[in-house]
């Protein structure tokens, strides 16, 4: 419960001066006689938290520097400083840092359970579709190639020779608003997206050769690869597609200004490198998937000769 006084009865150091506190006995006290008042700048308020007062100190980061690592860093500097005996801290007084970065860190701690649960569940699907360890985990290899394509990405993106042309009058890096970017939580968002998309062309190029191989099981090692090219061949135009349209869609999200570019465009960043790597799987695929069937043949072979 607060109780104030009328404002003309304390607007003034003398008008507080004046103001009666009853004694043990129920006689008036001006204040004056109890305490001494001055007049000095303070906090235009006071604040407290869990009972205790509380003041706050706010400070931002520089450019290139993460959240958590600023907040790190400023709490291994104020240690040293205490332990040194540089920094005195008064009984009763205690810091301790908020923000932003608070939140930072509970989602790190969520998504160090929700990445692997979601590579999890992705390697579940690819089972179930190819009732296979072997072959999901064939197919699973795009989703590396596709993460390290996003890594690089990200570190393209802080090279300074990175696109640093003009094209059309335009400047590729401004344009794409290149800049170093720190791992984040969007970032990380972005890898999830990515995860899912990924595996596209390896289940379409997997699939085919599974379709093609069951038509017609080659019995020689030439025919196991011809058969590999011949449908890898055909596949090689719906991988495109589907990685193409993906790279397409990215690219007005990459080039985006105003309210939420600034976490529209880190979620993009993964999704456009990984994918843009990802390539690779239409080639790497049929590759190991003739590896694998050149093995069985040459090991049923060698039973069937024993």
């Amino acid at each position: 419960m607060r109780v104030r006084y009328l404002r003309e009865l304390r607007d003034t150091i003398e008008a507080l001066e004046k103001v009666l506190v009853e004694g043990f006995a129920g006689e008036q006290i001006p204040l004056k006689q109890l305490a001494k008042i001055n007049y000095v700048r303070g906090p235009q308020s006071i604040k407290s938290e869990d009972t205790f007062l509380v003041g706050y100190v706010l400070f931002d980061k520089l450019d290139g520097w993460a959240e958590v690592d600023v907040v790190e860093s400023a709490d291994a500097y104020l240690k040293a400083r205490i332990d040194s005996g540089e920094l005195v801290i008064p009984a009763g007084v205690s810091y301790k840092f908020a923000g932003s970065y608070e939140n930072q860190i509970r989602a790190t701690k969520t998504l160090s359970v929700v990445v692997p649960l979601a590579l999890f569940i992705i390697f579940i699907i690819l089972y179930l579709q190819f009732r296979s360890t072997l072959l999901s985990f064939l197919v699973f290899s795009g989703i590396l190639v596709a993460w390290a394509g996003g890594f690089i990405m990200i570190w393209l993106y802080g090279q300074g020779w990175f696109l640093d042309f003009s094209l059309f009058d335009a400047n590729l890096r401004q344009l794409f608003q290149m800049h170093p970017i720190n791992l984040s939580v969007a970032i990380w968002v972005g890898f999830l997206a990515l995860f899912g998309i990924a595996s596209d062309d390896g289940v379409v190029m997997c699939t085919y050769l599974q379709q093609a191989f069951g038509r017609n099981e080659p019995t020689t090692l030439d025919e196991v690869r011809k058969s590999v090219i011949e449908a890898g061949s055909r596949r090689v135009r719906p991988c495109l597609m589907t990685t193409a349209t993906t790279i397409l869609a990215l690219i007005p999200v990459l080039t985006s200004t105003g309210r939420g570019s600034d976490i529209m465009v880190p979620m993009a960043i993964p999704s456009f490198g990984g994918m843009t790597i990802e390539i690779l799987t239409m080639l790497i695929v049929p590759v190991l998937y003739s590896a694998i069937k050149e093995f069985k043949l040459c090991k049923n072979t060698k039973v069937r000769s024993s």
